[in-house]
């Protein structure tokens, strides 16, 4: 959530940023917080006058004045007014407040001065490659699917029948391949730092609201219908809410959380893109990595979270590049972004398979998570970064097509291989 506070006095700074995200007014905005002030201002000069009267009534029958005196009922008289005037108030100033919140939680972050500007994803910078050398040769490399449905260890099929399409059954090896990356992922980032922690896939409205993901993402999460509950769309949400509406200690920051969840998202908006495949599923697992830290250091601890999430591809030698994603292709909460994007060769081309963003205090004001200084008076808002360490099934999909090899099997992956117990992925292998 954006400080009401800056809005208020520079108004024109703020849309001026908005504007390199898109079309977004905050004239409405700034408006219904000039009648809140206005309107709240009216109230407290009533109630200062309310508690005036009570205080002269009781000052002149404590001196000997008669209660029943004309100027004692007409400060009576006055003392109600002023109560009835005030309950009027009370509703008009909560709906104000309301409306003035709705308005605010629909507005997304601010870019930061340093995101290039741009209107799509075309504008996107890249910031740099690595691994070309690892790039298979070969110009027949079958699409990850089609591989993974030969050796038996991906069923798309048979997952529609249970549920529907955009859902994968891992057969086999297919599965143990899965767990032995969500493995290797947590113990790389354990050990860079992060604690682990397993948080509830289950999360309620006000996290949703908290995170950034409503009322706008509304539509892309799946929602228990008799509860007040949503299936998480990313660990990012509910490692946010560990925290809310909590005030931290400054030396317990910075904190590093990794978590493996499976996350679910409806995809709305991306029909007919990805139909095929591990790119674009209903449900899938991921390794997240999250940071509460101060403000004074969370560019740095950004740049530490683009490198974190990418020592997992070199370790796993799959070509990648980072992008730095411009102000029109930015998500809501974010305030700078780099996306990793892996390198498909049956496409050729790079995919995404993590998106590390500062989000500043966008999060941590919606969700009032701040930080104390010893010694020192008021509070500050924590800054929250989040990415992927990384999106497991992607993962498995460049591996299954940058490692293919000419017989038709799959080698594994050097560091893959004490967690899996083979090297060699084979048509049937179980």
């Amino acid at each position: 959530m954006l400080d009401i506070k800056q809005i208020r006095e520079n108004p024109q700074a703020v849309q001026e940023r908005l504007n390199r995200r898109g079309e977004y007014d905050i004239q409405p905005i700034w408006q219904l917080d000039q009648q809140q002030r206005e309107l709240e201002g009216g109230r407290s000069q009533l109630q200062a006058r309310s508690n005036e009267i009570g205080k002269l009534v009781g000052q002149r029958i404590k001196t000997g004045a008669n209660p029943q005196a004309p100027e004692i009922q007409q400060l009576r008289e006055e003392g109600n007014a002023i109560k009835t005037r005030l309950a009027e108030l009370e509703p008009q100033e909560k709906e104000l407040k309301a409306k003035l919140e709705a308005l605010l939680l629909a507005l997304p972050n601010l870019p930061s001065d340093s995101t290039p500007i741009g209107k799509s994803e075309e504008e996107n910078v890249e910031v740099r490659r690595w691994g070309d050398e690892y790039k298979p040769q070969s110009s027949k490399i079958l699409p990850h699917w089609e591989i993974g449905e030969k050796l038996g260890i991906l069923n798309f099929e048979r997952s529609v029948k249970v549920a529907q399409s955009r859902f994968v059954t891992l057969l086999g090896v297919g599965a143990a391949l899965e767990r032995a990356l969500i493995q290797f992922m947590l113990d790389q980032q354990i050990a860079a730092g992060y604690v682990e922690v397993i948080p509830p896939i289950l999360i309620n409205t006000q996290s949703l609201t908290a995170s950034g993901q409503l009322p706008k993402f509304a539509e892309e999460s799946f929602k228990c219908a008799a509860d007040d509950l949503w299936l998480s769309p990313t660990a990012e949400v509910p490692i946010t809410n560990l925290y809310r509406d909590e005030i931290l200690a400054a030396e317990e920051l910075p904190i590093y959380h990794c978590a493996y969840t499976p996350c679910f998202r409806r995809e709305a908006g991306s029909y007919g893109r990805d139909t095929r495949g591990l790119i674009r599923l209903h449900q899938f697992n991921k390794v997240e990595l999250f940071k509460f830290v101060r403000p004074d250091t969370s560019e740095q601890e950004h740049q530490t979270l683009v490198q974190n999430a990418a020592a997992i591809l070199q370790a796993l030698q799959l070509p990648y590049r980072i992008v730095e994603l411009c102000t029109g292709d930015l998500g809501f909460a974010a305030a700078k972004t780099y996306d990793l994007e892996v390198w498909l060769p049956s496409s050729d081309k790079y995919r995404e398979i993590s998106s590390c963003s500062n989000c500043v205090d966008f999060q941590a004001r919606r969700g009032s998570i701040r930080f104390k200084e010893a010694g020192k008076k008021g509070t500050q808002y924590v800054h929250t970064l989040n990415g992927s360490g990384l999106a497991v099934g992607r993962t498995m999909a460049a591996i299954l097509e940058n490692y293919q090899q000419p017989d038709g099997t799959v080698r594994v992956p050097e560091a893959l291989q004490p967690y899996l117990k083979r090297e060699v992925l084979t048509d049937g292998a179980s």
